[in-house]
C-alpha cells in the first residue's frame, strides 16, 4: 500500500464513527491547547517580573537603613542609620557610576481648584540617570538645587493630568503640603512597569522634600541609598566594599551587627528567574495531565477498534496481509487522530493567548515558539505511544479465529 492508500484508509476508517472519533480528538485539542496557554503564561509571568527588576537595573544596588531581619523582628526600624554624607562617600568607591540618597514620602499637590495625593521621591540628579528616566518636557533639576534646596519640581505625565495643567506646565507653581513648588519638567510616560507607577510620581531635590516639604528634624538622615555601578562591575565584591566602608563610618565593632540592609537586585532578579522557572514547569506538569488523558483515549478508541474490526483483520490476513502491514493501517490511524487534535488544540491555543488571555492579565503574553515544536511532537509521540499496544493485538489475532468471531 502507497502512502496515499494508508491515509485514505486511515481517514475512511475515522470517520466511520465520527462522534466517537470527535470526542477522542477533543482530549488531544484540550491537552495540546492547555499545554499552549500553559506556556504562554509563564512566559508572560516571567517577562512581567524580569521587566519590573530590569526597570530598576540589574546592577542597582539598594540599602536601606536599619538592621536585617533577626528572629522575625526587624530591629532599629525606627533609627535613620544612613546620612547624605554616606551616599556621597559610597559614590567615590571605584566600581560606584551614580549614587543617591532617597526618601520617598506622599503628599497632597493642588493647582488651581484641583488636587491630587501621590507620592513625592526626593533625590539627587543621578536619580534621573539611575532610574532610566526621560524627560518629555523641562529637565530634571540638578546639583545647584540640591544645595541650596530649591523650591522645584519634575511631574510624571498621571501627574500633570490629574491637576488638570496645561500641555506645557513649565514654569507654573503647584503646592505640596501647602510648599509652593515651580513645576521644571514633566517626565516621559512609561507606563506602570517597576515597583510602582512612576508616572504618578513627582521628583525633587532631597534637601527641599526633607528640609521644606517634610520639615524633619534629621535633614542629613536619609531612609535609602541607590547605587548604580559600571558595566563590568563585581556586584557580589562591591557589595563587601560597601558593607566595609558604612561600618567603618558608622564606627560598628567587630562584633557589631549592620546596622543596614544591602539588596543586590541582580540576585533578587536571578532568584525569581528561578521560581518562574519552577512555575512555568508546575504549569507544563499540570497541562500535561490533560495529555496523559487524551493518549488513553486514542488507546482505548483503537482498542475498540481492533475489537469491532476482528473479523475484517481476519479477512486480510486471509488474502496476504503480513503482519506489519496491519500494525502500519493501525498506527496510521492513531497518528491521524493525534495529527489532527494537535493542529486544532495548537490554533485554538494561540487564539486564546493572542486574544484573550491578554485582556484577563492585562499584559502582553508571547507566544512560545517551542509550542509549534511541541505539537507536532505531541502528533507523533502521543500518536505512536497510543497506538503501539492496539496495533501490535491486531497483528497478532489468528487469522482462522478472527474469521470465526461475530
Amino acid at each position: 500500500m502507497t502512502f496515499n492508500d494508508i491515509l485514505k484508509e486511515s481517514w475512511l476508517s475515522i470517520s466511520g464513527n465520527k462522534i466517537r472519533s470527535f470526542l477522542t480528538i477533543l482530549g488531544i485539542i484540550i491537552g495540546v491547547m492547555a499545554v499552549v496557554v500553559m506556556m504562554s503564561v509563564g512566559d508572560a509571568v516571567q517577562k512581567q517580573v524580569t521587566g519590573q527588576f530590569s526597570a530598576l537595573g540589574t546592577n542597582t544596588i539598594m540599602i536601606r537603613a536599619g538592621a536585617a531581619q533577626a528572629g522575625g523582628v526587624r530591629t532599629m526600624s525606627g533609627i535613620q542609620t544612613l546620612k547624605i554624607a554616606d551616599a556621597e562617600a559610597l559614590g567615590q568607591l571605584p566600581d560606584v557610576d551614580y549614587a543617591t540618597p532617597v526618601r520617598t514620602s506622599s503628599g497632597t499637590l493642588v493647582f488651581g481648584n484641583k488636587n491630587w495625593t501621590t507620592s513625592a521621591v526626593g533625590s539627587y540628579p543621578a536619580y534621573q540617570t539611575i532610574q532610566n528616566i526621560e524627560m518629555a518636557r523641562g529637565a530634571f533639576f540638578d546639583a545647584a538645587a540640591v544645595r541650596n534646596a530649591g523650591t522645584y519640581v519634575v511631574l510624571g505625565p498621571t501627574v500633570a493630568k490629574e491637576l488638570e495643567m496645561d500641555d506645557d506646565p513649565i514654569g507654573q507653581v503647584i503646592r505640596m503640603n501647602g510648599v509652593p513648588l515651580v513645576v521644571i519638567g514633566v517626565t516621559k510616560e512609561k507606563g506602570g512597569a517597576g515597583m510602582a507607577n512612576t508616572d504618578d510620581m513627582v521628583y525633587l531635590p532631597i534637601t527641599t522634600l526633607q528640609k521644606r516639604v517634610m520639615g524633619s528634624r534629621f535633614p542629613d538622615s536619609v531612609p535609602q541609598i541607590v547605587l548604580r555601578l559600571g558595566a563590568n562591575a563585581d556586584n557580589a565584591l562591591v557589595t563587601d566594599q560597601i558593607t566595609a566602608l558604612l561600618r567603618e563610618r558608622h564606627n560598628l565593632k567587630d562584633d557589631a551587627r549592620d546596622d543596614f540592609q544591602i539588596t543586590d537586585m541582580k540576585q533578587i532578579m536571578d532568584t525569581m528567574n528561578t521560581v518562574t522557572g519552577f512555575l512555568k514547569m508546575l504549569l507544563m506538569a499540570i497541562a500535561s495531565v490533560s495529555l496523559l488523558v487524551g493518549s488513553i483515549g486514542i488507546m482505548n478508541m483503537m482498542l475498540v477498534s481492533v475489537a469491532e474490526r476482528t473479523r475484517e483483520i481476519g479477512i486480510r490476513k486471509a488474502i496476504g496481509a503480513k503482519e506489519k502491514h496491519i500494525i502500519i493501517q493501525f498506527l496510521s490511524e492513531s497518528v491521524l487522530i493525534s495529527f489532527m487534535g494537535s493542529v486544532l488544540g495548537f490554533l485554538l491555543g494561540v487564539v486564546l493567548s493572542q486574544t484573550v488571555l491578554p485582556g484577563v492579565m492585562n499584559m502582553t503574553v508571547p507566544l512560545n515558539i517551542w509550542s509549534v515544536f511541541l505539537s507536532i511532537g505531541v502528533a507523533g509521540v502521543v500518536g505512536i505511544a497510543s497506538g503501539v499496544f492496539p496495533a501490535l493485538k491486531a497483528a497478532k489475532l489468528n487469522p482462522i479465529d478472527s474469521l470465526r468471531y461475530e
